[in-house]
């Protein structure tokens, strides 16, 4: 049974590093993943670099402060939020040299790009899910974004 231990640490030393490669690649500060009955949060800029333990664990290993989440913008009952399907960074146009894909105003069609995410050196577009206006943009050209985070609205 100690065999087994060591290598499930050193399983979960591996995970970690590569969760914080992912964290400096990225820009994010908060990267958590479950696999199996280990579950991983790793954070940097707090006191706490990881937390790892089982999750039917009474105790974690160690305890990190979690900030709370910033409030999300509102969005009206005829709008149509975006929201990132991906943890990444937000890139509102397609090249540095390049317009945006859209702006405040702007008329988009179902499937029209209208945002591109990148994650693991790959660039998502994100599609335009209904035709509309755009009323809302929430996000910056660069900016690390969360799983579900609204990107803009359409309205």
């Amino acid at each position: 049974m100690a065999a087994q231990s060591t290598k499930s640490a050193g399983t979960e030393t591996k995970l970690v590093r590569e969760l914080a490669k992912i964290l400096n690649d990225t820009g994010l500060t908060e990267i958590e993943m479950e696999k199996g009955d280990l579950r991983l949060r790793v954070a940097k800029g707090t006191n706490a670099v990881a937390v790892a333990a089982p999750v039917a664990a009474a105790a974690p290993l160690a305890a990190a402060p979690i900030a709370a989440a910033p409030a999300e913008p509102t969005v009206a009952a005829d709008e149509d939020a975006v929201k990132s399907p991906m943890v990444g960074t937000v890139y509102t146009r397609p090249s540095p040299d390049d317009d945006a894909f859209v702006s405040v105003g702007d008329s988009v069609k179902a499937g029209d790009t209208i945002l591109l995410v990148e994650a693991m050196k790959t660039f998502n577009p994100i599609k335009a899910p209904a035709s509309g206006k755009i009323t809302k943009i929430m996000v910056e050209d660069g900016q690390p974004v969360e799983f579900g985070e609204a990107l803009l609205v359409i309205g």
